[in-house]
């Protein structure tokens, strides 16, 4: 009877693990998918687009224009890569680090380019630039406690930022210059606006990680 009871046990009680059969493993996430790909291929067109930008002293109407189009080829895989990995399942360790990484590598490299040939102030670059990699730092700085989700006002920076760097690569006639500077201003007003609420949202984070360390030692 007791036998009889552990088989019924074990074979028809989902709750119960059957001691004769190995757990299924879940299904890992492939670390080589269309995902990582996209991301890697972001990473490669850096250097390229540098290379590009800089042919004919930078001002080549031909090489601005393939400059832009690897650019936004680039950009564009930031769009696709996430997309993909959240629709099918693709997200990995690898994508979470590899794909701010890659963001940050193509915006910084289009400013120091552009500032490098005079398109762009420095002071444009350096904000943007310190803005980006104290965010990087903070954010690996409570990765332990939790993480901050990006916000709209985040993505609409990214989106921003993209889209003012290309009216500055493209060779358009001077009439245009007022929308590069305006969509640039708008930008650069995004970039610091997003970092300080990131600042008070992690503020706010270790404030609570701190009281909830402090009840515990307490035993309230």
């Amino acid at each position: 009877m007791s036998a009889q009871r552990e088989d019924w046990t074990a074979a028809d009680n989902p709750a119960v693990p059957d001691p004769t059969v190995e757990p299924a493993s879940e299904t890992a996430v492939p670390l080589l998918n269309i995902a990582n790909i996209l991301t890697i291929l972001r990473i490669l067109l850096v250097p390229v687009f540098l290379v590009v930008l800089f042919v004919g002293d930078g001002h080549s109407t031909t090489w601005r224009l393939i400059a832009t189009g690897v650019f936004a080829v680039a950009a564009i895989t930031d769009r696709i890569d996430g997309q993909l990995a959240r629709k099918y399942g693709l997200v990995t360790d690898f994508g979470k680090l590899a794909d701010p990484i890659a963001d940050k590598a193509l915006i910084g490299a289009a400013l120091v380019g552009l500032s490098i040939l005079g398109d762009l102030p420095w002071w444009v670059t350096a904000v943007i630039a310190v803005r980006e990699l104290g965010i990087t730092l903070l954010r690996f700085a409570v990765l332990r406690h939790a993480v901050i989700p990006a916000g709209r006002g985040g993505k609409l920076k990214t989106l921003v930022q993209t889209i003012a760097i290309g009216f500055y690569l493209l060779p358009l006639p001077d009439g245009f210059d007022i929308i590069g500077w305006v969509l640039m201003g708008a930008a650069v007003l995004l970039t610091v606006v997003t970092g300080l609420d990131y600042v008070v949202q992690a503020a706010r984070l270790r404030a609570g990680v701190h009281k909830v360390e402090a009840n515990a030692s307490t035993g309230a």
